[in-house]
């Protein structure tokens, strides 16, 4: 799938001859003239990232990098370019999650390799929120039993404590466990903290047992 650029900035020269360099570099490229513009267009499904002006009619560029944690189908890594730059905004807009904060005029090195990073950033995270899915979708489809041994796991517990308190045999424990892990995809116990930590699932079932 080609990444798209999507591009909102106010000025339609700019917008014009940033869609050209962009194209030519291989991306696709959506063009906005303000921040509503592109919270109101379709969500694209596709990779890519928002390269974002500060300054714009309405709600400003860094409104909208906050308005993307309220709009998670809209969500992309963020490239600042802007004419109006100062210390304050780049600090907030960086502290922010913003991947680069390029001033204008900048040079089509400097942009596409800044483009580049920010959308190889958005590969890899929509990578990990799949990823984090498939794992909610895996233990969802856990049996009650095999919930609570999970969530045994995550305390560290024994079979023996889990068998105690469920009122089965150590065994069933045991198979049990191997279920889960083969449900979650893990061939060890690091493995699977990991892919729960990774989805920030072990916080919640840690959660879950107070």
């Amino acid at each position: 799938m080609t990444p798209v650029v999507h591009v909102v900035d106010d000025d339609a020269s700019l917008r014009t001859a940033l869609s050209r360099l962009l194209g030519a570099a291989g991306y696709e490229v959506r063009e906005y003239a303000t921040a509503g513009d592109y919270l109101l267009r379709e969500p694209d499904p596709a990779p890519g990232c928002v390269l974002l002006d500060l300054n714009l009619p309405g709600a400003s560029g860094l409104e909208l990098q906050a308005a993307l944690e309220r709009h998670p189908a809209h969500a992309r890594a963020v490239v600042f370019l802007t004419g109006a730059g100062n210390v304050p905004s780049s600090v907030q807009a960086m502290k922010a999650g913003a991947c680069d904060f390029l001033t204008k005029p900048v040079d089509r090195t400097t942009l596409l390799r800044a483009v580049e990073g920010a959308v190889q950033r958005d590969v890899t995270e929509h990578e990990q929120r799949e990823r984090a899915r498939a794992l909610r979708a895996s233990i969802a489809a856990l049996s009650a039993r095999e919930t609570h041994v999970l969530r045994g796991i995550v305390a560290g517990k024994l079979n023996k404590q889990l068998a105690a308190e469920l009122g089965i045999a150590e065994r069933t424990v045991r198979l049990d466990r191997a279920s889960v892990m083969r449900s979650i995809g893990a061939r060890s116990l690091s493995e699977l903290m990991h892919a729960l930590a990774a989805a920030g699932i072990a916080k919640e079932s840690d959660d879950t047992r107070e």
